[in-house]
C-alpha cells in the first residue's frame, strides 16, 4: 500500500489499504495448491506454476485496487514490495541468530 500510494502513485491513484488487501488476499489463493508442492516427480512443477500463478494475480490486483493505467507500474509495486519483503526476512534471520538455510528447511518441513 505504501509502495503503490505514497512512491509509485498517479494522479488518480485512491485506495485504502482495504481495498488493497481484499485483492492481494484473492490473488493469494491459488496458493492453496501449494500443497501438491510434495509430490514426487510433479511437485515442483505444481509450486513453481503456483507460484507464477499468484504472481500474475497479484500484479492484476494490484493494478486494479490502485487504478494504475499501465501494468508496467503494477509490475514495478510488486516488485518493489517483494524486494521489502526479502530484507524483512533477511533481517529477522539475522536478529533471531537464524541461518536463511534452517529458514527455508523449516519451512518446508525440513526440520
Amino acid at each position: 500500500w505504501l509502495v503503490g500510494t505514497r512512491m509509485l502513485p498517479l494522479p488518480g491513484t485512491n485506495a485504502d489499504m482495504g481495498q488493497l488487501l481484499r485483492t492481494i488476499g484473492f490473488a493469494s489463493s491459488p496458493g492453496i495448491l501449494q500443497v501438491f508442492g510434495g509430490l514426487p516427480f510433479v511437485g515442483g512443477f505444481v509450486s513453481l506454476a503456483c507460484t507464477l500463478w499468484m504472481l500474475a494475480a497479484m500484479v492484476v490486483a494490484v493494478r486494479q485496487a490502485l487504478e494504475y493505467s499501465s501494468t508496467g507500474r503494477a509490475v514495478a509495486v510488486c516488485v518493489i514490495g517483494f524486494c521489502f519483503y526479502v530484507g524483512t526476512l533477511a533481517g529477522m534471520a539475522l536478529i533471531f541468530g537464524v541461518g536463511v538455510a534452517a529458514l527455508t528447511g523449516a519451512i518446508r518441513g525440513g526440520g
